[in-house]
């Protein structure tokens, strides 16, 4: 079975549609899957409802979806990077669940895994537990979370080998893990592939059999907060910018 693709337009062929639900992997800008998502801005599909940690920013990652309007209800834990995220929720344009980001972690988790939902202590007594069944276990009181099951995954990892086993680079290992494994069809996006057995297998993060379509591509890696900080340089003396 040749899972690898030559873009990503062609790797979402016949699996978008309008008003399914998407899981994304990436933590702010940190291992998302840049290409998969503009090839999803370029296919127009809407009504979407998108799993993942945050929204990008404006104009960058899962923003752009904002941006054109592709997205009705996301299922997220962090948003303060997005002004137009802020500007679509507080007008009403959007729909939002907000998650503990161990919550929704563990929603895709249980997703992947096959379990339906489980009980956490993470949000009682707040607004977060609103409609939601709550039950009482040794003296502690939980409330109830479903697992998330994605009608799609797009992930980003760094080197996959052609039966689609995946390693992640260092933090970008982040939610993409989880959001792979909930998604009923996972499209994933690498920097390389090498042949079937180049890698190690106790260095594989993600399993080839949870990934159904493979991808190569250049990405920008954009850095969603860059600090700098003078210093007075060890062979002229002069400050410079670090």
């Amino acid at each position: 079975m040749n899972k690898i693709y030559p873009s990503a337009d062609l790797a979402l062929g016949g699996l978008l549609r309008d008003g399914m639900v998407i899981a994304a992997g990436g933590f702010g800008l940190c291992g998302i899957p840049e290409l998969l998502i503009e090839a999803i801005l370029r296919a127009g599909t809407r009504e979407l409802t998108i799993a993942s940690n945050n929204c990008g920013v404006d104009g960058f990652g899962l923003g752009k979806l904002l941006d054109s309007r592709q997205i009705r209800k996301m299922i997220s834990s962090y948003v303060g990077e997005n002004a137009e995220f802020m500007r679509q929720y507080l007008s009403g344009e959007l729909e939002l669940e907000f998650n503990p980001q161990g919550t929704l972690a563990e929603r895709m988790r249980a997703g992947g895994a096959g379990i339906p939902g489980f009980y956490t202590k993470t949000g009682v007594g707040t607004v977060i537990a609103e409609g939601k069944e709550h039950h009482d276990f040794d003296g502690e009181t939980y409330i109830l979370e479903r697992g998330i099951v994605a009608d799609l995954a797009i992930v980003k990892g760094w080197k996959a080998d052609e039966s689609g086993n995946v390693i992640f680079r260092k933090t970008a290992r982040n939610f993409n893990v989880p959001a792979a494994k909930c998604g009923r069809i996972c499209v994933c996006e690498v920097e390389e592939i090498v042949p079937t057995g180049s890698l190690d297998p106790d260095a594989i993060h993600l399993p080839g059999i949870y990934v159904h379509r493979l991808i190569q591509g250049q990405h920008e890696k954009r850095i969603e907060q860059r600090t700098t900080r003078s210093r007075v340089s060890d062979t002229t003396g002069k400050k410079e910018t670090v």
